[in-house]
């Protein structure tokens, strides 16, 4: 079969994800050097990826309505891809590329609609259990004959980005050079992956008082409360970015220039691996077996509790799996990512 000259590649849908998704893009450029590479998906994910090597264009999606679905078929079809590589699993990833007469489309196929979907499927292993997300992706490349160049996460910071957190943080009276903690205290999958806000606050103040560390909260859409619960709890002087919240780009650029990052288990725990940013890590719910990888730098805390993981986006009972997560073991563990620096 002919190289391909244009191949789209559909990005995963959540942040971590699509972080996780990188090593396989690289895979794909490193192989196919002359082919144009679209990386399509949510408009902020195109915020994220801006600036790699490994891809030459970023489409925005433009929706899951039948007029969005109507768009992204003729988009697709303007663009005659040669390749279609599906990193998500949802039909709907898959839907587009179909209808628009993509001749090759890659990706797993999890169900029979799916499977139709697809030229080409990876199958799940029966009985197999998770493995890392990245690990997940790569295989897709593999499949497609495009060998590994490591499995190295990788982002690329935007100097705008970098000089609008800049400003931002010296108008919320963070001075140059001061180190600080980038607290990301949300999760888009759902409140069972929240850290109550008190630990948060217990836990920073320990950091400023023990490490010298300034607090600044980042909160994600939607999470403006959150940040403002964990700055009026805290007494050391944090800082919470709100009115307006950071861009994604933005909050890139504040872990880049953090010294150390504290966070659920949520996207911005992968942006601190690409870049080489220390971390720790509140998980609760989520199998840790989906994210086991490039924890030289990270310290991820779990309570090993009956009902974990459980992979809900609500608990039914009494979060013990995020409420016995004690402060202490938090500023423990960021004493010793701090040492090891």
């Amino acid at each position: 079969m002919n190289a391909p000259e244009r191949i789209l590649v559909r990005s995963p849908t959540w942040v971590g994800d699509a972080v996780m998704a990188t090593p396989a893009l690289r895979a794909l450029r490193a192989t196919h050097s002359e082919a144009e590479i679209t990386v399509e998906g949510r408009p902020v994910l195109g915020e994220l990826l801006a600036g790699l090597p490994s891809y030459d264009r970023f489409l925005d999606d433009p929706g899951s309505a039948a007029r969005g679905l109507i768009s992204r078929v003729r988009r697709l079809q303007r663009g005659r891809y040669d390749w279609a590589v599906l990193l998500p699993d949802s039909p709907r990833a898959a839907l587009g590329p179909y209808l628009a007469g993509i001749p090759k489309r890659v990706g797993y196929a999890r169900d029979v609609a799916r499977r139709m979907l697809l030229t080409e499927a990876l199958r799940h292993e029966p009985g197999a259990g998770p493995v890392p997300m990245t690990e997940r992706y790569l295989r897709i490349t593999r499949q497609l004959g495009c060998p590994d160049q490591g499995d190295a996460l990788e982002l690329a910071v935007a100097p705008t980005a970098r000089e609008r957190c800049a400003a931002r943080l010296a108008a919320l009276g963070v001075a140059r050079g001061e180190d600080v903690v980038a607290v990301t205290p949300g999760a888009s999958f759902g409140a069972s992956k929240l850290w109550p806000p008190e630990y948060f606050a217990h836990t920073c103040d320990a950091l400023a008082t023990r490490l010298g560390l300034r607090t600044v909260v980042a909160p994600g859409p939607g999470e403006v409360a959150i940040a403002h619960r964990i700055a009026n709890r805290m007494h050391a002087s944090g800082v919470a970015w709100v009115d307006p919240g950071p861009r994604l780009d933005e909050v890139v650029a504040l872990v880049e220039r953090a010294s150390l990052v504290l966070t659920n288990d949520t996207g911005p725990r992968h942006v601190a691996v690409a870049l080489d940013r220390p971390a720790v890590v509140l998980m609760g719910p989520t199998d840790p077996r989906i994210t086991d990888q490039h924890t030289e730098r990270q310290r991820v805390l779990r309570e090993d509790v009956e009902c974990s993981p459980c992979q809900l986006k609500a608990c039914p009972t009494d979060h013990r799996c995020m409420t016995r997560l004690t402060p202490e073991r938090a500023v423990a563990a960021a004493e010793e990512l701090l040492r090891t620096r």
